[in-house]
């Protein structure tokens, strides 16, 4: 209503007016009782007098008192700068006294601010309050480019760190890739004239013993089928002959 009285530079006789028509149901009651009294008073029907009565009425020096500590104690906290500005001015005017001169209202913004922010205005030259709030505003969006920036530049690097991670094969243990017959050192050939059980096993049944095949379906070991299997054949697990079993087998393991 005050924005309004100051556009249209209306009389305070008619603020008043205007403002008396807005009043309903126990508001209107009271202006009736203020009315008379000012009447019988003589009292001047100026805007000062009309807001002194209504803020005896509904804005209690309690209520009053809460507001200006809540505008003692607002900070910006996450709230950008142009929504700090917003309810920093919705607030000052609970608390007049504490912003009487342009410096300390200025100073009283600049306490309020996030300290990043306030680092950022220390060093420039203010003069107005609206010179502080463009100065805030443009500090806020530097550190904002600064941020997103630095966003961008981790994600390109964890980007290229991955791809060159998908681009080393991996290892799968000590000689990977290398086949080296079992039963024997690495590098060393087997002993001559004499067969291990794999070897044997491996020469009888037509196959590399690395080359995986089975299970059997008789005795389920791997490496060999059921039609060849030296148990279902009854033959000597160590050497493969049909004369005896490997309990008496005479090759040394």
């Amino acid at each position: 209503m005050v924005d309004i009285f100051a556009a249209l530079h209306n009389s305070e006789e008619r603020q008043i007016t205007f403002a008396v028509f807005q009043l309903e149901g126990a508001a209107r009651s009271w202006w009736n009782v203020i009315r008379t009294k000012w009447e019988r008073e003589q009292t001047p029907r100026t805007w000062v007098n009309f807001v002194r009565e209504f803020n005896a009425k509904y804005f209690l020096p309690l209520i009053q008192e809460k507001k200006e500590d809540e505008f003692i104690r607002f900070r910006q906290g996450t709230q950008s700068v142009a929504e700090y500005e917003s309810q920093f001015t919705r607030l000052a005017k609970f608390a007049p006294e504490l912003i009487m001169t342009e410096q300390r209202r200025v100073r009283r913004f600049i306490q309020g601010l996030n300290v990043e922010i306030q680092k950022d205005l220390a060093v420039t030259q203010i003069n107005t309050f609206s010179d502080v709030v463009d100065k805030a505003l443009r500090a806020e969006n530097a550190r904002l480019q600064v941020r997103n920036f630095q966003v961008r530049k981790r994600g390109f690097f964890g980007g290229s760190s991955t791809q060159g991670d998908k681009s080393t094969p991996p290892k799968f243990g000590r000689g990977a890739g290398r086949g080296r017959v079992p039963g024997t050192a690495r590098g060393t050939p087997p002993r001559g004239g004499q067969k291990g059980r794999g070897q044997q096993r491996s020469a009888s049944q037509g196959s590399s013993a690395t080359v995986s095949r089975g299970p059997c379906g008789f005795c389920g070991k791997p490496n060999h089928t059921e039609d060849n299997c030296w148990r279902k054949e009854k033959k000597c697990l160590r050497c493969g002959s049909t004369e005896h079993q490997i309990a008496s087998c005479p090759v040394q393991p």
